[in-house]
């Protein structure tokens, strides 16, 4: 089995890759903005709990999250592995996550994060703002703060993943095949 947590800033690519590497390797992708949307439109206990805190504009506390995204692990036993993307986010996660995946018998493999530079994120994001019909992706302003939420929070992750040889930084930028196969050249050495 092989976990990878998936990171990158906003713009950077993830979701991409991480449907081309779920078909490649087998494994399940699992998107938080995804399950948050899917718990909540179909009401179940966790969704309106979640979405409690959302009406309120507040963040959704750590332990209702990381219910969800155990609650997906679950419906996926005996799968080949798992690609967490938009998850952790803080180290109380982190932890989390590692504890939840020692009690299945596995564990985080690695941290890859797609490195792009600032500029480049912001001209994709608004060049993707003319399509995706979302309203963040259209403010060049709301753009860089969202690039600047990313690091605050990533930063904290990539310690926490480097003291366990777990980070892996990869160029985010090129054509989406270049991409796939610097994310492949690492996954496949951990796959070893």
């Amino acid at each position: 089995m092989t976990n990878l947590v998936l990171f990158g800033p906003p713009g950077a690519g993830k979701g991409t890759q991480a449907s081309i590497l779920k078909d490649k390797y087998e494994l399940i992708h699992i998107s938080t903005g995804d399950v948050f949307r899917y718990n909540i439109k179909n009401q179940t206990e966790l969704g309106l709990s979640a979405k409690s805190y959302i009406d309120k504009g507040q963040l959704v506390p750590d332990e209702v999250t990381i219910n969800m995204l155990n609650a997906e692990v679950e419906k996926n036993e005996g799968a080949n592995g798992f690609i967490f993307d938009g998850f952790p986010r803080t180290e109380a996660q982190a932890e989390a996550l590692s504890t939840y995946l020692e009690s299945k018998g596995t564990e985080v493999h690695a941290m890859i994060a797609l490195e792009v530079e600032d500029e480049i994120l912001v001209e994709r994001l608004l060049e993707r703002g003319k399509t995706s019909g979302r309203p963040d992706d259209a403010d060049e302003a709301v753009i860089r703060n969202r690039i600047n939420v990313y690091y605050n929070e990533t930063a904290i992750l990539k310690n926490y993943y480097q003291k366990q040889d777990k980070y892996y930084g990869v160029d985010g930028v090129g054509s989406i095949e270049e991409i796939t196969a610097r994310l492949s050249e690492v996954i496949d050495e951990l796959m070893k």
